[in-house]
């Protein structure tokens, strides 16, 4: 049978759940609970012997999506074998039409690239300590790229894309999961998909496709989940539309009912703020979660796991049955622990990492530090520096950079500084999970806000456009007065560490003579792409300067180290 022959795939994720540990007690997930200054990265606090083991099957539960109820399962063999097909399969024709260069793809690892998944690294880092430490399938056999994930459901397997389809980030080679992905494309291959669903019927794909019985009942299931779905593409590649995808699926249901098919409102979807206005924002930083007490860019999910709410707006987002998720979650309790034990615990990449130490100079750090104590310790919170303590001293310089305690807020702020209002002004249509029962099951609470989180600067030098849409490219960007930013930049993957990174500016290099891509290019007078805010009050006092260019590269060399 077809199925046996992929049972290695996913016979790990069976494993994994025989070897999970007993429930821990949950931590108080509701609004207000204060964080300790130096976070929660040990939020179940799991006993030492266990902590590394638990973290690890989280990290596979990011790379090979868990649950099993999902609502949209590609059928892999038949995709497998229609990728490879000749070019004259007539599906293929049809597909040209609707789609263009994306039925150009000749293999499912095509697709997955053009998704903006990253090939597996060829050596697999399993130290735990390691920004490089990726765990393995069981079976210890991988079958696509990151984040690509088979899963069995009624009697065949699907594919499907979990979180490391968006959190998994490439790093001059280096895979760091944990990372947002540079360019995702999830969001439109479900705006694609749901085309390719309505102008194609399952039976004639199923038909060409050679698909067996299994496999016809998936392609229904998946043509009727996918009309309980909605969304927009990013006004740019590199931005998400979570938000809009999530509160657009919504809008196609009966707020009282569970069942999929009886909640679908395909003909008239209520109307949405979110239909018509952008509320793009760049995939979330894992690292960053365990100093908050609230959560995404904006700080509007004030209460309950943030796991747990990632796990719902993926289903959402993908027409499933809420009811058959409740349970789901309900059964796999342990599963869903043992992934935010994983975020919880993500370490940030080091500068030096990937450049010599000697590439900081120290005593420029030493005045940055002190530039960003009186300019932006109160909000972004303080760093303590090994340089500063007695009894590292003697150590290397790259030892001395070490951050020694990070101290953020108890309570995580939310604050205006004058940037882009269009992704915090977009919660107001996900304040409807709220009325959701699995949302009031699990104490999920969605708040709209009036700004964003001011976020805190580990791992800073390593993210990358700023901004929670982008609209920076470097850290000289944000230190710019807002008028005089970069008001087009073209974003590229960071392969060379020397022509994709601007060193001195720490992010993209304004390269002129780049190939400009249609997809990608920065243009930040579109709405919802804007760059200003966050200067006056921060760095500039009734339009003057408080930093000058000496005081900036010191600043920059500072943030650098963190």
């Amino acid at each position: 049978m077809r199925i046996l022959r992929y049972l290695w795939i996913f016979g790990f994720i069976a494993a994994a759940s025989l070897q999970a540990e007993a429930k821990y007690p949950e931590p108080d997930w509701t609004e207000g609970v204060p964080v300790p200054l130096d976070g929660r990265g040990n939020i179940y606090q799991i006993p030492g012997d266990k902590l590394d083991d638990v973290t690890m099957r989280g990290k596979r539960h990011a790379l090979n999506y868990p649950v099993t109820v999902t609502g949209l399962l590609l059928p892999y063999q038949g995709l497998k074998q229609f990728l490879e097909s000749p070019q004259d399969n007539p599906l293929r024709a049809l597909l040209k039409n609707l789609f263009g260069a994306t039925s150009g793809f000749r293999s499912v690892d095509d697709l997955e690239s053009w998704l903006g998944l990253y090939s597996y690294p060829d050596t697999i880092e399993q130290n735990i300590d390691s920004v490089e430490s990726i765990p393995l399938p069981v079976s210890g056999n991988i079958h696509g790229r990151m984040g690509s994930s088979l899963v069995e459901n009624g009697g065949t397997i699907g594919l499907t894309y979990s979180c490391g389809a968006c959190h998994v980030g490439n790093l001059f080679g280096t895979k760091v999961i944990g990372m947002p992905t540079r360019f995702p494309r999830a969001n439109v291959s479900f705006k694609l998909g749901k085309l390719a669903a309505r102008s194609v019927p399952s039976d004639l794909v199923a038909s060409i496709l050679g698909s067996d019985k299994e496999e016809r009942q998936q392609l229904k299931r998946l043509r009727t989940n996918i009309a309980a779905t909605d969304g927009r593409y990013p006004l740019v590649l590199g931005l998400d539309t979570s938000l809009a995808h999530t509160a657009l699926s919504l809008s196609r249901r009966n707020k009282d009912e569970y069942a999929a098919k009886s909640r679908l409102r395909e003909v008239f979807p209520r109307r949405d703020w979110l239909r018509s206005n952008p509320s793009d924002s760049k995939p979330g930083t894992w690292w960053l979660v365990k100093y908050k007490n609230r959560w995404l860019s904006d700080g509007s999910i004030v209460s309950g796991n943030p796991i747990f709410t990632n796990f719902l707006w993926n289903e959402i987002g993908r027409g499933t049955d809420l009811g058959e998720l409740e349970v789901w979650l309900e059964e796999n309790a342990d599963l869903v622990q043992e992934l935010t034990a994983a975020v919880f615990q993500n370490k940030a990449p080091r500068y030096t990492d990937f450049f010599p130490a000697e590439d900081i100079d120290l005593k420029s750090a030493k005045r940055g530090e002190q530039i960003f104590k009186g300019n932006c310790a109160g909000c972004h919170g303080t760093y303590e520096k090994a340089w500063s303590l007695a009894e590292f001293q003697s150590d290397s310089l790259k030892d001395l950079l070490k951050t020694t305690k990070v101290s953020y807020h108890s309570q995580t702020p939310v604050i205006d500084v004058g940037t882009d209002p269009l992704r915090y002004q977009g919660m107001a249509s996900l304040e409807q999970l709220n009325d959701l029962k699995i949302s009031q099951s699990f104490g999920t609470v969605v708040k709209k806000q009036k700004g964003y989180v001011p976020q805190p600067l580990v791992g800073i030098w390593a993210r990358w456009p700023y901004f929670h849409n982008n609209s920076a490219p470097s850290l000289c960007a944000v230190l710019t007065r807002a008028e005089d930013r970069p008001k087009t930049y073209q974003p590229v993957e960071a392969h060379d560490r020397d022509r994709d990174f601007d060193k001195d500016c720490n992010g993209y290099p304004l390269d002129q003579n780049r190939p400009r891509d249609r997809d990608s290019f920065f243009d930040t007078s579109i709405p919802g792409l804007g760059n200003q805010g966050h200067d006056e009050g921060i760095f500039l006092d009734n339009g003057k300067e408080r930093l000058s260019p000496a005081d900036k590269k010191d600043l920059i060399m500072f943030l650098k180290t963190l």
